[in-house]
């Protein structure tokens, strides 16, 4: 009886420290403001960029677009989307003075936030935004995203997938490969931004991990 008692504790000792260490899939809510003036503004922006006239600000996803946010804290990134308004960046400015933001915000240790409904409209891709969920990385050129934000950022896809059977998956260095195809909206075909985020090894080894599922970078 004791043998058998040993046996049980030294499990239980190996046992807690694995799941300990094993990272539950969570996400966790931190949502934006969005009042009746961001829906306002997200209404016109649907409108008068994409062309696409309707009632309520929300997007029936096809594509997910991976970002960085070139911001090194999580707390000072939420701060940059929160509020209703753009500020401070003449380039975008011009086009509507709806602010930037996303759906989904990856901190470094891989830990998730929520910050819109997966169908609500956000404004993070150009020409692309009305069918796109867009996923910040917390990092940038002078902090390389982590393998622990690869794999959270594929752990997140596949959750989506299974509610919306999404299409494709790009980085947002990538879109340009839709200019001049039936899924590029954007009235203006001056209003172009260059981008160099997540960058191609990032990429490369998120489409390795979600390679099961066959997903579309290109048109």
């Amino acid at each position: 009886m004791r043998k058998i008692c040993r046996v049980i504790a030294w499990t239980v000792l190996w046992v807690l420290p694995t799941l300990a260490n094993a990272q539950t899939f969570r996400i966790f809510e931190k949502p934006i403001i969005f009042d009746e003036e961001r829906e306002k503004l997200s209404l016109e922006y649907l409108e008068k960029r994409h062309g696409i006239l309707q009632e309520n600000a929300t997007i029936q996803p096809k594509m997910v677009v991976v970002h960085w946010t070139a911001i090194n804290t999580l707390e000072t990134t939420f701060d940059v989307f929160n509020p209703v308004h753009l500020a401070g960046r003449p380039e975008l400015t011009a086009a509507s003075r709806l602010n930037v933001s996303a759906h989904f915000l990856v901190d470094r240790d891989g830990t998730i936030f929520r910050l819109l409904p997966d169908t609500t409209f956000g404004r993070h891709t150009i020409g692309l935004n009305y069918m796109a969920i867009g996923i910040e990385n917390i990092g940038g050129p002078d902090a390389p995203l982590t393998k622990a934000q690869v794999k959270a950022n594929a752990e997140l896809i596949r959750y989506l997938h299974r509610k919306h059977k999404l299409e494709y998956v790009i980085g947002h260095h990538e879109y340009y490969a839709f200019q001049g195809t039936p899924l590029w909206k954007e009235t203006d075909p001056n209003y172009i931004t260059q981008k160099q985020d997540p960058g191609d090894k990032f990429m490369k080894r998120l489409r390795k991990k979600l390679s099961d599922l066959s997903f579309k970078s290109t048109p």
